[in-house]
């Protein structure tokens, strides 16, 4: 499906079959000299279908076109292999563009989510289906990083990079000061909340993430378009509802440890998840997956305010209330 949203401007909605975000928002903006594509959709033929008709109904030659991905996840940056050209930039933040330019281990990931409690045969079984594997891009691109400030013009749009890190370590927003316009990737969600996992680059995602919320509070924004679900236009007012938001799922975190000393895996079925299975062994295994990155996310958060303390023992870490 695909929206006009300003003159040049139009907004192609990408579907993600059997996912719980549904779909994507690929924006495109059309320019006298090049076009500027922002976020892809997933490496997958469902998202082909709608793109490439999409593109083709704009006169859009991919030969004088630009990629900008907010970040590394495989639902933005999946296409770029089959939409860069050689003429092609594919633009990325700083952060996010060194891990695409290394080699991402996932065993890393597998260790880390192991010592803290999620069982290994189950974490193995959710690698081999997680979406960052199997939708990744079909080849990887020359990647141009971008910096905090960096001014990309294309046609009358002058859109500044903001850095947000968080929902990644170098998760980069779009703002068009004169257009009042923010593209917000996965930074401001407005149906559903961003999640906010464990990096190994960011020692507290969360706090960075609410760092970056505050960050963009001075913007001057009538229009916000965001990767998920619906645009809207006021950020200020949704910036205090995700604040309220991981608040209280702090607190989740602190009621459960007062059961016990526990492991992240198992705190996180004391959250509340916003997902169709009410029993935490009804949850899908990439879902598990996801949630236990984020109650990691909340714990260390509550561990540097020093409202609990860490300690491993028989290698497995677990939390207690300080």
């Amino acid at each position: 499906m695909m929206e006009d949203i300003l003159p040049n401007l139009y907004k192609i909605e990408l579907p993600l079959p059997k996912n719980p975000l549904k779909s994507i928002n690929c924006y495109v903006i059309k320019g006298k000299d090049r076009n500027l594509i922002i976020d892809t959709g997933m490496n997958r033929p469902e998202c082909k279908e709608v793109l490439f008709p999409a593109l083709k109904e704009l006169a859009i030659d991919l030969e004088r076109t630009d990629l900008f991905v907010t970040h590394l996840h495989a639902d933005h940056f999946g296409l770029t292999g089959d939409l860069a050209t050689d003429t092609s930039k594919c633009y990325i933040g700083q952060a996010d563009a060194a891990i695409v330019k290394g080699v991402r281990h996932w065993g890393e990931f597998l260790h880390v989510f192991v010592e803290n409690g999620f069982p290994e045969s189950v974490l193995k079984e959710s690698l081999s289906k997680h979406p960052g594997v199997i939708y990744s891009p079909s080849r990887l691109v020359e990647i141009t990083p971008v910096d905090d400030g960096q001014i990309i013009e294309v046609g009358d749009f002058e859109l500044e990079c903001i850095e947000t890190p968080g929902h990644s370590p170098g998760h980069m927003c779009l703002y068009d000061a004169k257009k009042k316009l923010f593209f917000s990737g996965d930074h401001i969600l407005f149906d559903i909340t961003p999640n906010i996992s464990y990096w190994p680059e960011m020692k507290d995602a969360l706090r960075s993430y609410l760092a970056s919320l505050d960050k963009v509070i001075k913007l001057e924004v009538t229009r916000v378009l965001p990767a998920h679900r619906k645009p809207w236009h006021n950020h200020l007012e949704r910036i205090d509802a995700l604040k309220t938001h991981h608040r209280h799922r702090l607190d989740e975190c602190i009621v459960a440890l007062q059961d016990g000393d526990m492991t992240a895996y198992e705190v996180a079925p004391y959250i509340t998840w916003k997902i169709e299975y009410s029993d935490w062994e009804q949850f899908p295994i990439a879902q598990k997956f996801f949630a236990v990155g984020e109650t990691i996310a909340h714990l260390h958060y509550l561990e540097t305010d020093g409202a609990i303390r860490r300690y491993t023992e028989e290698g497995q870490v677990y939390f207690a209330l300080a």
